[in-house]
This record gives C-alpha cells, sequence and structure tokens, in this order.
C-alpha cells in the first residue's frame, strides 16, 4: 500500500513538472551592458526566437555594475549577461542565481594615442582613464601590472570613470592619451577620431596593448579570459525547458553576430543608439566569443578566480564560488 502511495506521488509530481513546462513565460526579461555580450540577445528578440516559451521577451539594460547588482538582487530579470566575477561576487552574497554559460574570452585592450606602446610596461609614469572600479577591466588590468612587479597606484596615474563612454570622451577631449576599454569601445573610439570635425581636436588614436595576450605572457596560459557570460536568475533556474531554448537559441544568434558584422551592428545600434555603427561592426572581428557552458568552463573560470582571491579576495566574494553556482541541465 505504501509502496503504491509513493508510486502515486511520483506520478503526480511527474505530470506537474511536464504540464509547468509546458507553460510559456508571459515576459521573460533578459538584461545586459551595452557591451558585447549583450548584442545576440537583441537577435534573438528580433526574430522572436524563444516565441515558443515565452509570450514576450524584454531587453533591459544595465547601465553601471550598481544597477546590475540592483536588478539582480531585486530580482525581477529572469537572465542578466553580466562579467564573471560579479556573477560569483553576487552568487557569494546569497543572490538566487546560476551562471549557464561563458561566451566572451578576449574583449580587454588599451587604446593609445602613442603607437610605440606594446607592452603594459610600457604604461609606466602614463595617465590612463579606466571605467568601472574595481570590476572586471580594472581586476585584470590590477593583476597584469602586479604580476609584472608594477604598482598600480605609484607607478601610473589612473583616472577612473563611470563608464567606457565617460573615458572615450576624455581621449576625444585630449583631457588622457590612454585608455583601458572594451570592445565595442575600442573600435568606436578609433572611428570616432577620425571623423570631422572631431579629427581636428584628438589626433589618431592607437589600438595598442591586447590584455589577452598580456595574460598569455604572464600567466603562461592560452590568451583568453572567461570575462563574461549569461546567469539565470531566481526561479527561471527551475525551468530547464527554457534555459536550454534560451542556450540554444544565444548560440545561433552569436553565431550569426560574427558571421554578419554590418548586419549585426546595424540591428543592434536600433536598441543601443548610444553605439556607433561602424565602429560597432568593427569591433566584432577583435573579440573572442564562444558560448560555453559554464559548467565546462569551471576548470577555467576556478583559474581565474584564484589569481583574484589570492590579490583581492572581494573581487570574487571572498571564495570560490560553489557546486551550485554552475548550471548542469538535468
Amino acid at each position: 500500500m505504501l509502496k503504491k502511495t509513493y508510486l502515486l506521488l511520483a506520478l503526480l509530481l511527474l505530470s506537474l513538472t511536464s504540464a509547468y513546462a509546458d507553460q510559456k513565460v508571459k515576459k521573460l526579461v533578459i538584461a545586459g551592458p551595452f557591451a558585447t555580450v549583450s548584442h545576440p540577445v537583441m537577435h534573438m528578440i528580433k526574430t522572436g526566437a524563444l516565441k515558443d516559451v515565452a509570450e514576450e521577451v524584454e531587453f533591459r539594460l544595465w547601465k553601471n555594475p550598481d544597477e546590475l547588482r540592483a536588478m539582480t538582487i531585486k530580482g525581477d530579470v529572469d537572465f542578466v549577461a553580466l562579467p564573471t566575477n560579479t556573477a560569483a561576487i553576487l552568487h557569494n552574497k546569497g543572490v538566487d542565481l546560476k551562471l549557464i554559460d561563458v561566451s566572451v574570452w578576449g574583449i580587454l585592450g588599451m587604446i593609445s594615442r602613442d603607437k610605440e606602446l606594446k607592452r603594459l610596461k610600457d604604461y609606466k609614469g602614463k595617465k590612463i582613464a579606466i571605467p568601472f572600479r574595481a570590476d572586471m577591466p580594472d581586476i585584470v588590468f590590477n593583476q597584469l601590472l602586479k604580476h609584472q612587479g608594477l604598482d598600480p597606484k605609484k607607478d601610473f596615474e589612473l583616472v577612473y570613470v563611470a563608464s567606457p563612454i565617460d573615458a572615450m570622451q576624455m581621449l576625444i577631449m585630449r583631457r588622457v592619451d590612454h585608455a583601458l576599454l572594451a570592445e565595442p569601445a575600442i573600435s568606436i573610439a578609433l572611428r570616432k577620431t577620425k571623423s570631422f570635425p572631431v579629427n581636428i581636436v584628438a589626433p589618431d588614436l592607437y589600438r595598442s596593448t591586447d590584455l589577452q595576450e598580456e595574460w598569455a605572457k604572464v600567466f603562461k596560459r592560452d590568451a583568453r579570459i572567461p570575462e563574461a557570460g549569461i546567469a539565470v536568475v531566481g526561479e527561471m533556474k527551475e525551468r530547464a525547458d527554457v534555459i536550454a531554448r534560451f542556450l540554444e537559441e544565444y548560440r545561433k544568434s552569436l553565431s550569426w553576430y560574427k558571421k554578419y558584422p554590418k548586419e549585426a551592428a546595424d540591428l543592434v545600434v536600433r536598441t543601443l543608439p548610444m553605439l556607433e555603427e561602424r565602429g560597432l561592426a568593427d569591433s566584432i572581428t577583435h573579440v573572442n566569443l564562444k558560448s560555453v557552458d559554464a559548467s565546462e568552463a569551471r576548470e577555467e573560470l576556478e583559474s581565474f578566480f584564484d589569481v583574484l582571491k589570492d590579490d583581492e579576495p572581494k573581487s570574487i566574494g571572498g571564495k570560490l564560488p560553489a557546486d551550485d553556482f554552475y548550471y548542469k541541465a538535468n
């Protein structure tokens, strides 16, 4: 009798789970920055890629790390594109999210008016604009300097700004000659300073040190860093069907984005008009993009997190994230 009761309960649970999986989400909210990691989402929305699992899909822009944290803590988003270390911080602070993929492996670089500067150590004594203090670009930059025996505070004049757009403006107005930026900001800055009348005030800028190549030299690894990806937030973690479809369509759109840079730039700028279309198209060939399941990328993520933790534990939330940080399909 007891066995029959358990069997009936199991069948009821299975039935409820199946019924739940068949239900469409009324509104799926995907948050992200204006950076490359978000761009495939615009193609997903334009093509109605998720119409079989969601009645409506909305992209919600976060402009700075504070907005990102507020969105995830409040729990009014379902998926969020974000730096991997920020995902670790949020998870370690108890925010209900799991990392589902890593898709950005190379996006950071230096831009300079001096074409002779090749390595980060060549910038010693220079004034450099850096967006997002204590977040991904700044963290990678500081680790590379420290592991080459340089002191970021003493050996450089670092000017922290609120966003990449602010750093670009400082370059254009000649308030600085060097900046650390992430694509597409590098390519957009190069385009903007070649256009009349801006080029009267700002001479040519040059694409300089690739931080991923610098990372490879310093740490004796491949020239790639698990920098950004997608996390699933809150109750959406239980919708394996939606997560599977999201990843499937995100990867298709990422492939389209890489294959058709001009069309991709046109599409993205319609949603994110603060970007410059030709610069965005240029940037796509300079970014290392590949969507990898977070569970498969775990070894590289933990290797990256270990470097950050040894110098500044707060940069990942104090410790390596536990097993439940990495989403795994059942």
